[in-house]
């Protein structure tokens, strides 16, 4: 069976099908988490941004209409959502609530624990390498290098210019790698 489109499972719910818009969530809800944990660094406030980011399409979802792929709309929410968020945060004086987990690749790794526990190392330092990005920086990596989204639907994201896209994943490209270098270079 081939997979419903987007925007016809958009159709459907604003019809009435709430099967549809859990279809949608469904979809979505593992790459948009993973996209705010990136960018807030807290695992609960990830959670809660991804569901504010379904709370805002649904209630809004009689004024959504097939202008540009779903999924840079929907990413335009959730870093909208976050953006805020981070602002807020910086004003209350609270930061990051708790680190990123670098167990990813060492969950994929082979069952040798000396692979899987270089490989933890490898995630940790590059999840703190991340971290440590500028906004700005760490988004556009976050979403071309671990969402593997196009410039374009970056650029629509982010409200920029396509060339701007480029030269921010440039730099963060090379601020992450000197990062990972200061933090142990040895590992890779």
């Amino acid at each position: 069976m081939s997979q419903v489109d987007d925007w016809e499972l958009v159709a459907r719910a604003q019809a009435g099908d709430m099967g549809s818009f859990g279809d949608l969530v469904a979809r979505y809800q593992t790459p948009i988490t993973h996209f705010c944990l990136r960018m807030a660094g807290s695992k609960q406030d990830a959670e809660d941004l991804a569901q504010e980011t379904f709370v805002r399409l649904y209630r809004h979802l009689h004024r959504v209409a097939p202008q540009a792929k779903f999924s840079t709309m929907l990413f335009g929410i959730a870093r909208n959502l976050t953006l805020n968020h981070l602002r807020d945060s910086k004003r209350r004086g609270r930061g990051v609530t708790q680190p990123l987990e670098g167990q990813a690749l060492a969950e994929r790794a082979s069952e040798r624990p000396d692979e899987q526990a270089r490989l933890a190392e490898i995630a940790a330092a590059l999840e703190q390498g991340i971290a440590q990005l500028s906004e700005d920086h760490r988004e556009v990596l976050v979403l071309r290098e671990i969402q593997g989204m196009d410039y374009e639907g970056i650029a629509k994201v982010l409200k920029c210019r396509k060339g701007t896209v480029k030269s921010r994943l440039a730099r963060a490209r090379e601020q992450l790698r000197l990062r990972l270098m200061a933090l142990g270079a040895d590992l890779l």
